[in-house]
């Protein structure tokens, strides 16, 4: 019994349109209490439950299958059924929601596991292609499944962006580090001017062809899998992270090779004392350390950043998707209100049911194609004033990528002293840090602009529709039916008024229930806000526990051989302290990367859930525009 329990509330999904849902792949990986966890939160009522175990009978909560009094022709819960797919249900998602029938899914499974996996669905959902965007006025004439995978995949561009900019500073600064101390020796003497230009030229190139074989193999990972140029999948992005991340260690691994490697080339040559060259060594290691705790803090705050930013994209992603549905969904009220007038005049024999069903047929699709008509204008004019908006966007910023590098030139061409070396990388940093701030301040504004303008025509499609449809009311009460009904023009005249006076009560309760529904959104927003400063929280504390149980393990095993002087004892912790402070800023980044994905992969359950919680916080309400079919929907939920 705990078993088929389980299995219960594992096949209860819902997916309007959708037979079978269970869960993902990701999933099937999960430890056995967050399974129990889940399971434990089900929508499902428990006294229901609890009669479907007792009838050992799978009794849909939709009710579009009905027992029959003996409960014979119901399958037992032990049988494992096989339900086929009915006509009428497609297999594809929705975002609009229902509750789909209760399933055993299509695999039995004999084993011991208290799930039943079944990942059709979420493997087609893994494979599903999205348009593959830039920059995010794209998303915003995207169709609605694609805007969170989209506004993720995104993030993930903006992580990786980050990364390669942390990452050329880093190597910049070593490189800029290594030729203060080698002009040093070069003033003192010790090495010639062109041993000074040989050791430095070297170097460069070593790192150049570092950064190459990077290139080529991220190169590599970016075309493999592309059989698209224009869309991709959930799958393709999961695999280029991943394989990302192994390079971007790799190439981690060889720069601080290469770099000891550096540092090791230029104190041969120079021919300094042993003591002088340890000396020497524990510097640049400082100085590198210190690099790195710059990088790390920066990085941790654009992280935040881009965090925020996809927040701020899902609310004005919101607000567009809201003018949309609401452009249908008040012509329905209109449309309703219409036919409930013609209904009256039906019952008081004025006109046939025949005559008020072709009326009706004829407005709505004189309306609708009208609409259809705006609407297809209105996505050509926000295709193109975006692709115009983008194309003034990329000119401005290539400009004030020319000044930035200028700016940066000229602070590079500077001499500095040894003892000015934290002087230059405090300024190198800020000088950096300030041309992302103002990168990241003109796109903001570029997306700032594009929703406002793709608003503003959608703005220009709802009064054009209310426009429009006004016009065939109108002629429908003043022309039609006095010829149809026999009425006067002026009973025709108070038909109309009647209907803008029934308008006014029905829009406002439409707008106090658009308003609800954009509260609970933010509501949710918020938690989802919270919940993610949690756990960056949570990944701090840990990644400060991992670093400090990794300096007590070297301090043992330094501390356990016993033969080495304070001197070495203390450049061995501080070359491990430098390797790990450089591996954690990479794992606090693939972390980020990690959540952005989970996110995409989690988006149409999210989205169902989300639904679902919107309808049950509203039905208490009363909501417009709804069918009796919808209402006991409302109910089901």
């Amino acid at each position: 019994q705990k078993d088929d329990s389980q299995r219960l509330l594992e096949s209860f999904n819902s997916d309007e349109k959708e037979h079978t849902l269970t869960k993902s792949k990701a999933e099937s990986y999960m430890p056995k209490e967050e399974i129990l966890l889940e399971e434990s939160e089900s929508p499902l009522d428990s006294n229901v439950t609890a009669f479907a175990l007792k009838a050992k009978v799978i009794y849909p909560i939709n009710q579009k299958f009905r027992p029959l009094a003996d409960g014979s022709s119901n399958p037992s819960l032990h049988e494992n059924p096989k339900q086929a797919v009915l006509p009428n249900q497609v297999m594809e998602t929705s975002t609009s929601g229902s509750l789909g029938s209760l399933s055993q899914g299509d695999k039995e499974d004999c084993s011991s596991s208290t799930t039943i996996h079944s990942t059709t669905s979420d493997d087609r959902f893994q494979a599903r292609a999205f348009l593959k965007v830039t920059s995010f006025p794209e998303v915003l004439t995207c169709e609605s499944f694609d805007v969170k995978l989209c506004l993720c995949s995104l993030i993930l561009k903006d992580l990786m962006l980050l990364d390669t900019e942390l990452r050329k500073e880093k190597h910049v600064m070593f490189i800029h580090v290594l030729k203060i101390y080698l002009t040093d020796f070069c003033h003192k003497k010790k090495i010639t001017d062109d041993l000074f230009k040989k050791i430095l030229l070297i170097q460069e190139n070593d790192f150049e062809e570092l950064q190459k074989q990077l290139d080529s193999r991220l190169q590599s990972t970016e075309m493999s899998g592309a059989h698209n140029s224009e869309y991709q999948t959930l799958e393709d992005l999961e695999r280029k992270e991943r394989e990302y991340s192994e390079h971007i260690i790799d190439n981690m691994e060889a720069f601080w090779k290469q770099a000891d490697k550096a540092q090791q080339a230029f104190l041969d040559q120079s021919k300094c004392s042993s003591a002088k060259a340890r000396k020497i060594a524990m510097d640049l290691t400082e100085k590198m350390i210190a690099v790195e705790n710059l990088l790390s803090e920066s990085q941790d705050l654009q992280a935040m950043d881009i965090q925020e930013r996809l927040f701020n994209w899902e609310l004005m992603v919101k607000m567009i998707d809201s003018l949309k549905s609401c452009i249908p969904e008040e012509c329905k009220c209109r449309l309703n209100i219409v036919s409930n007038i013609l209904d009256h005049l039906t019952v008081k024999n004025n006109v046939s049911v025949r005559q008020k069903e072709e009326l009706l047929t004829d407005l709505h699709k004189a309306f609708w194609e009208q609409l259809a008509h705006f609407s297809n204008e209105c996505i050509q004019q926000s295709k193109d004033l975006i692709l115009k908006q983008l194309e003034c966007g990329a000119k401005k910023r290539e400009e004030y990528r020319h000044r930035q590098k200028a700016e940066q030139g000229s602070l590079l061409s500077k001499t500095f002293h040894i003892e000015d070396v934290h002087d230059f990388l405090k300024a190198y940093h800020e000088l950096l840090q300030k041309h992302r701030q103002a990168q990241w301040e003109l796109e903001e504004e570029d997306d700032f602009k594009s929703t406002e303008a793709v608003a503003d025509l959608y703005k220009e499609l709802y009064s054009k529709a209310s426009h429009a449809l006004l016009e065939l009311v109108t002629e429908l009460f003043l022309q039609t039916l006095p010829v149809v009904t026999g009425l006067s023009v002026r009973e025709c005249e108070l038909l109309k008024e009647e209907w803008q006076e029934n308008l006014v009560p029905q829009l406002e309760k439409w707008e106090t229930h658009r308003q609800r529904h954009w509260k609970l959104f933010q509501e949710q927003l918020l938690q989802e806000k919270n919940l993610w400063i949690k756990e960056y929280a949570l990944s701090a504390v840990m990644q400060k526990h991992l670093s400090e149980k990794q300096e007590k393990i070297i301090q043992g095993v330094v501390s356990r051989l016993g033969c080495l002087s304070d001197e070495s004892v203390n450049y061995i912790l501080q070359k491990h302290r430098l390797l790990l402070c450089s591996v954690l800023t990479r794992l606090s980044l693939r972390r980020v990367g990690m959540a952005a994905l989970a996110r995409m992969r989690l988006s149409r359950k999210k989205s169902l859930l989300q639904e679902l919680r919107e309808q049950h916080t509203l039905q208490k309400g009363s909501s417009p525009c709804q069918d009796e079919d919808q209402w006991q929907l409302q109910k089901a939920v």
